[in-house]
């Protein structure tokens, strides 16, 4: 009897180590599969397009002009810290034109898109994971689905298609912000000139970093409001839920954020 406690005992850590590495998989790949089926119904939404467009634009719209404040005012301070450690770093023997060409590269390829999306995950992607998960609560989605409508082409598609057409064109507003806050900041603190400062900003400029800031908005657009949409849609438990359904959605959308930025380096640019 010892012996057959024993060993039963042995058995039993193997199969709880197994069940605790095998049920967050399998919630992933859950998660995984119910964004697919998310995504099918948009793309059948698709056809749909007098039901969608109309509020896409209206959506495009809330996204645009009510971020646009906090994008250029972080842009402008990122600009200008970058330019004023920059001159901190290189005091000594090396060129100050070299400033010019840390802050263009650092706002183009890095701070741009990704504070840009950092910034909408939390105030865009908040909203639509509350809004969505509201709904889902109070049942008003149950109720639109009861009426034959397709939730994917009156809810979904129009915040998903607003993300992705309006973080590019943020993104280039901060882009241009933080370079001219750079600017400043360089003449003010380092007394460099402007034709220093130019001459910097082109000396290591690539005509691929723009596609590359461009692409990077486009792919942190699709991020930032498919993952709330999908948090919020599949809410649960009333306020309670609501309420962790919208933390949840700001938390893993930043952290996807990060990791495509590095994956998305590792992929596009040279090494």
């Amino acid at each position: 009897m010892e012996r057959i406690a024993r060993t039963s005992g042995q058995l039993s850590m193997p199969v709880n180590a197994a069940r605790s590495v095998a049920k967050p998989v399998l919630g992933a790949l859950r998660h995984v599969g119910r964004v697919g089926m998310m995504l099918l119904e948009m793309g059948r939404a698709l056809p749909e397009w007098r039901i969608w467009l109309p509020r896409t634009v209206d959506q495009c719209r809330s996204v645009g002009t009510g971020s646009i404040g906090i994008v250029v005012l972080t842009s402008v301070f990122a600009g200008g810290v970058t330019a004023v450690q920059a001159g901190y770093q290189f005091t000594g023997s090396i060129p100050l034109y070299l400033v010019g060409s840390i802050v263009a590269e650092s706002i183009i390829l890095e701070l741009g898109p990704v504070l840009t999306g950092l910034l909408l995950a939390g105030r865009v992607g908040a909203r639509y994971a509350a809004e969505l998960g509201t709904m889902r609560v109070t049942e008003q989605i149950d109720a639109l689905e009861s009426l034959g409508r397709n939730p994917a082409s009156h809810l979904l598609l129009p915040r998903v298609l607003a993300g992705i057409l309006m973080l590019p064109a943020l993104v280039v507003c901060a882009d241009a912000t933080g370079l001219v806050a750079g600017w400043l900041a360089s003449k003010q603190s380092l007394h460099i000139t402007n034709a220093d400062f130019i001459y910097g900003t082109r000396y290591n400029f690539r005509a691929f970093d723009l596609w590359y800031s461009a692409i990077k908005a486009l792919v942190f657009g699709a991020v930032i409001t498919i993952v709330p949409c999908y948090v919020g849609y599949t809410a649960k438990e009333g306020a309670e839920g609501v309420g962790r359904a919208t933390t949840t959605a700001v938390v893993v959308s930043c952290v996807f954020l990060l990791v495509l930025d590095f994956v998305l380096a590792k992929i596009l640019l040279p090494t």
